[in-house]
């Protein structure tokens, strides 16, 4: 039997260089939340991928429109689209049961905007649904459709290409499937960069950016990916629109934000126009280290509202802080040395923040700079150098693959986040904390839970949490008690449910808690009008409709 799944479908992919666990960070893991089994992948065998669902004439009618090559129906390469990235799917396909209904029963690959037409016609009068694919990066169920009925994986691999760049207007067109690495590399060609760069970087697509309201490491300084699109091309089960004309606009609501972050299920993206910028020549990437939370709080608050923020501002909890300085600090006696130092700046025990700033000259990187050191002075920071932020820059992408390694030593790792007021921030971050320690204490343990401010804006941040607990019998239900428990908590206390991961399915049952059972209903009114027979992605963003 043919194994199709293993390291290839249950872990993020082979990093470009070895990520492990030092002597320091095992020793610490030990410490903080022990030492369980490992849990190494149980390989599957293609008989666990069911026959496709979709009949014979179906899958002629298929490749009728987008040709016989780009109608994929063999169990690796279906399985290879069934889930997307999140500890619940990780865990299903590690463990080997996921379920088999979730396996579209076929991936299909267009090359055009009238081939997507095309096949949403066929899936209206067929009855199958439409999952759009992008890198598959999803960590909320986007990609993931349970239950019964056939469906089809929309891969855009043929539908990759930059179509335009606008170097006056410092635009640039794509289709959705292109990556960032690749359109990065496009555009420093001609001294231009988009800069937009999530921890899915290596993998996710423009496409998927766009329909899920993608946030970057640098927004706080570029922006998030609904502020970079200009235009759209959508295509919808009943026509086709094109969206955005110029840079602003006052003819009526955008409909672009109606699509932008729409996840499939109002239409599929085929076209995205985004603003780029000018290749920065100078970066300054720097460490800092803050006297406690509510300092460093305090200190990224005011550089936001007195307008001197750092293009990257990542602000780590007392946990987070104790552990990357534990896990990957300096040893020994320069461990020794830099405990002294941060003594001496009284600091030790603080906060550890990481502070970038991209521009096109030394003098501009530094005058910025200069300004956000003269409002973060009240606050008692100490710097630790340049080589720490760029030892950053250097591991920025590491943690899917860590979190791999750390799957496999028996531990559960997944992360959520959510944006707040700064009023209310440190409540929020307190509540979901709570939660999460709560429901995932196991014989007297708590499990390690930290998290960090990663884009700021004048009137709040976001908060990003990481938890790491050994993994129970039923990792599954296990992460699924934490995670309700810490959604109910972010609901509580007036947060967002999600700033950049996304509704998908996962978070569908909280959507109402945020926009009322009216905007629930006037986004079912949408998708009534838009995908009448429920093709697109079905279920993802709009909670089912009560029985």
């Amino acid at each position: 039997m043919a194994l199709v799944t293993g390291t290839r479908f249950a872990r993020w992919g082979t990093p470009p260089r070895p990520v492990g666990l030092s002597e320091a960070a095992e020793q610490f893991l030990a410490d903080a939340v022990g030492s369980p089994p490992p849990r190494p992948p149980v390989p599957v065998g293609d008989g666990a991928v069911p026959d496709s669902r979709l009949t014979a004439a179906q899958q002629d009618a298929l490749a009728g429109i987008v040709g016989a090559d780009a109608v994929a129906t063999g169990p690796a390469e279906r399985l290879g689209h069934a889930a997307g990235c999140s500890l619940t799917d990780y865990l299903h396909l590690r463990q080997g049961d996921l379920d088999p209904r979730a396996v579209p029963d076929a991936v299909v690959r267009p090359a055009s905007s009238e081939q997507v037409r095309d096949v949403l016609a066929l899936a209206a009068t067929a009855g199958f649904a439409v999952v759009p694919f992008g890198g598959g990066t999803s960590v909320v169920g986007g990609v993931t459709v349970p239950g019964d009925g056939a469906r089809i994986a929309l891969a855009f691999d043929r539908m990759a290409d930059v179509l335009d760049v606008d170097e006056d207007s410092m635009t640039v067109t794509v289709q959705p499937g292109i990556t960032g690495p690749v359109l990065e590399r496009i555009l420093q060609a001609r001294g231009l960069t988009w800069g937009h760069l999530p921890q899915s970087w290596e993998r996710a697509t423009i496409g998927g950016y766009v329909a899920t309201r993608s946030a970057g490491q640098s927004s706080t300084g570029y922006g998030r990916s609904d502020e970079m699109v200009e235009a759209l091309r959508i295509v919808t089960p009943v026509g086709d629109l094109v969206l955005g004309r110029g840079p602003r606009t006052a003819a009526g609501p955008d409909l672009r934000q109606l699509f932008i972050g729409s996840e499939g299920a109002f239409g599929v993206i085929t076209e995205v126009t985004m603003r780029v910028r000018h290749l920065p020549t100078v970066m300054r990437y720097e460490g800092v280290m803050f006297p406690s939370y509510e300092a460093g709080v305090a200190a990224f608050r005011d550089l936001a509202q007195y307008r001197a923020t750092a293009d990257v501002m990542r602000l780590s909890d007392v946990p987070e802080s104790t552990a990357t300085l534990a896990m990957s600090g300096p040893q020994g006696r320069i461990g020794d040395v830099f405990e002294r130092y941060l003594s001496l700046r009284n600091v030790a025990g603080g906060c550890l923040a990481i502070l970038g700033w991209e521009g096109y000259s030394r003098r501009l990187v530094s005058a910025r700079r200069a300004a956000a050191w003269s409002v973060m002075r009240d606050h008692k920071p100490a710097t630790l150098g340049a080589s720490v932020g760029n030892s950053w820059r250097r591991h920025r992408y590491d943690g899917p693959y860590l979190r791999d390694v750390l799957l496999d030593r028996g531990f559960i790792v997944e992360t959520l986040e959510t944006a707040g007021h700064w009023s209310d921030l440190h409540r929020v971050r307190d509540a979901v904390a709570a939660a999460l320690t709560a429901t995932l204490r196991h014989d007297g343990r708590d499990p390690y839970v930290m998290s960090h401010i990663s884009h700021v804006y004048e009137t709040g941040a976001s908060l990003y949490f990481t938890v790491i607990a050994p993994a129970a019998v039923d990792p599954v239900a296990q992460w699924a008690g934490a995670k309700a428990a810490a959604m109910a908590a972010l609901t509580a206390s007036g947060a967002t449910i999600t700033h950049h991961h996304a509704v998908g399915r996962d978070h569908a049952p909280w959507l109402a808690a945020e926009i009322g059972s009216t905007g629930v209903a006037l986004l079912r009114g949408i998708k009534g009008l838009v995908d009448p027979d429920d093709v697109l992605n079905p279920g993802v963003l709009v909670p089912p409709e009560p029985a």
